[in-house]
């Protein structure tokens, strides 16, 4: 087997898995939807591009085919930008606004049979352009990584960051084929498939813990959403977030339930660990008091404790991590005298 062969072997397998990883995002219904679609949707955009610098070398495509392909980067800033949102930020919720970032790759799509492809400056200021487009929103999604990195668990934080670096690594590459440092137009290809393979091995070994987590518990779908009320009424009635010594044992001892079941029903309901739901009210109560008259000489430490938390350091990275703001702003802003 001669090397021509070879790279076309890897690059074409490199497609395949990254067709086929596609898919199952799109249409895997468990989990987190939105950022599902949303990666099988930025892998997809990728392998537009991939497969068409594989098509290219060894069936010379038109110009419209080398545009469509292209136009597969257009696609992939945006959604890894929006996957990002899905995975680290609990709190976004997505609006048909939000979608206007995919409107340049709709018109390049439909545009692509008269857009220049053939050599001309005009071609490469094309060109240059929708890999400009790629590079900023691997800026937003870089910035989506660090402004929530600190909010999420490690392992989740990571993986995001890696496909980052990931799809920052294949445009570093395709510029510096252009630049004329990489003299092997498909190596981008190879490269590719050996990332998609790594990132392969990688999604599904974390998400097949994911979805095997509760494989064996007996609690469905509405069992579980009976229960997290049940959790949702204690917390509401006996305000048991305010001790800051409660942890899932203590909860699952006053409803009579396992900790495995609380775990799971909060986890599947809430898109929350114990720890972020516990924080959701105890922030909210610090909320009222930071707004609240009465409470305006009062130490920001003392409502801290006086909310469950244990420490201020902790009470000030979760308010705003939830907020947006420090609890000092928030009183200034929302607090009456």
């Amino acid at each position: 087997m001669n090397t021509d062969v070879l790279i076309l072997v890897l690059s074409s397998l490199g497609v395949a898995q990254a067709l086929f990883l596609s898919f199952y995002l799109l249409t895997l219904k468990k989990g987190n939807r939105n950022a599902n679609i949303f990666l099988g949707l930025a892998i997809f955009g990728l392998t537009m591009r991939i497969g068409k610098s594989i098509l290219n070398v060894h069936l010379n495509l038109d110009p419209w085919q080398r545009n469509l392909g292209l136009s597969g980067i257009l696609l992939t800033g945006p959604f890894l930008w929006f996957y990002g949102k899905a995975l680290l930020d609990a709190q976004k919720k997505f609006v048909l606004k939000d979608y206007i970032h995919i409107v340049p790759f709709v018109l390049f799509a439909f545009l692509c049979a008269i857009i220049p492809n053939d050599g001309r400056p005009i071609s490469y200021a094309i060109y240059l352009t929708v890999f400009a487009h790629l590079a900023t929103y691997v800026v937003f999604s870089s910035q989506v990584f660090y402004k929530h990195r600190t909010k999420v668990h490690p392992q989740r934080a990571s993986w995001y960051r890696n496909l980052v670096i990931g799809v920052a690594l294949i445009w570093l590459f395709y510029m510096g084929h252009l630049a004329g440092l990489f003299s092997l137009y498909i190596g981008g290809a190879v490269f590719f498939s050996v990332l998609i393979y790594i990132f392969s091995f990688l999604f599904l070994q974390k998400h097949a813990f994911q979805l095997g987590k509760y494989n064996a518990s007996s609690l469905n779908k509405s069992a579980s959403e009976e229960l997290l009320h049940s959790i949702k009424n204690l917390f509401e009635q006996e305000q048991v977030f305010l001790d800051n010594t409660i942890s899932l044992e203590t909860v699952a001892e006053k409803l009579h339930a396992s900790p495995r079941k609380l775990s799971q029903a909060i986890n599947e309901n809430e898109n929350k660990n114990f720890s972020e739901f516990v924080n959701g009210y105890r922030i909210e109560k610090a909320k009222k008091l930071l707004a609240d008259s009465d409470y305006n000489k009062e130490k920001i430490v003392a409502i801290a404790y006086d909310c469950g938390f244990s420490n201020a350091t902790s009470f000030n990275l979760a308010f705003k991590a939830r907020t947006q703001l420090t609890p000092s702003q928030y009183r200034k802003e929302f607090g009456t005298v």
